[in-house]
């Protein structure tokens, strides 16, 4: 079973070559890696989040499993909905599903179930494929698709994610997709974003959920990322840096209805 891509050639180049070389245009001069845990991405049209992305990216040493949450746009599948087999068609290659690691996610707890249906119209996650491909090369992946939530909810699908990687000898990479605040004026978004980053870079998914919340932040991704830092604290990661934060202005939008990006890397 083969998923076609959503967004290939709308958010990002279809053709190989041009892709290859869009992603390098993104690419800092500084390219040291170090290890990391895991990685939080935008997911919007290259044009104005993939610098964004390749800055966190490039800071990472490449590993061969990943697991990558996302959000829910389309309203389809289940709540915590995972491509539990197959394989995942972007320009640069056909990327093969962790069973291995699906199954004991699935075996470890409830919440999370397998459905395609979730992931069959979602971009979210697709679009970080191709550059994590071009930094890492070949890899397998398990991808969840996240609805918001109760933090109470984040915590039992964090435990079941949790309970089936943390005896595996492999070094897994935890990714979660998400978008910062949405079309509001490019001040507005940068003061909530900023608050949102400050739980994030703390790994404070409790403070998260109750700032976005409480001022209304319009994060698309706040079951996924909720979800990763909760993980994050489970196997001891104890630091989360912003590689770059930008907004859609930067890439020459509207500064009146912008959305913000971030990257960030957490050790």
């Amino acid at each position: 079973m083969i998923r076609a891509p959503v967004v290939s050639g709308q958010f990002y180049p279809d053709n190989a070559s041009e892709l290859r070389k869009a992603i390098e245009a993104f690419k800092p001069k500084d390219s040291t890696r170090s290890g990391a845990y895991g990685l939080i991405l935008p997911h919007a049209g290259y044009v104005y989040s993939g610098k964004v992305a390749v800055s966190a990216v490039n800071k990472v040493l490449p590993k061969k499993r990943i697991i990558i949450l996302g959000p829910n746009h389309t309203g389809y599948g289940e709540d915590f909905g995972m491509y539990s087999e197959g394989r995942w068609k972007i320009p640069f290659a056909n990327l093969p599903i962790d069973c291995d690691l699906a199954q004991r996610i699935l075996k470890s707890g409830t919440d999370i179930t397998p459905d395609t249906l979730s992931h069959k119209f979602e971009h979210s996650i697709e679009v970080e494929l191709p550059i994590l491909y071009y930094f890492f090369g070949e890899f397998s992946f398990v991808p969840i698709v996240c609805r918001p939530s109760a933090l109470s909810t984040y915590e039992k699908v964090a435990t079941q994610i949790f309970s089936a990687v943390k005896n595996i000898k492999e070094d897994i990479l935890f990714v979660a997709s998400s978008d910062m605040t949405h079309y509001e004026p490019d001040s507005t978004a940068r003061r909530k974003d900023r608050a949102a980053l400050t739980h994030i870079v703390n790994l404070d998914a409790e403070g998260l959920v109750k700032t976005v919340k409480k001022d209304n932040i319009s994060m698309c991704g706040i079951a996924p990322v909720a979800i990763l830092l909760l993980i994050m604290k489970k196997i001891g990661a104890n630091k989360a840096s912003v590689s770059l934060y930008e907004t859609s202005a930067d890439s020459g939008a509207d500064s009146n209805s912008v959305v913000g990006y971030s990257g960030v890397v957490i050790s």
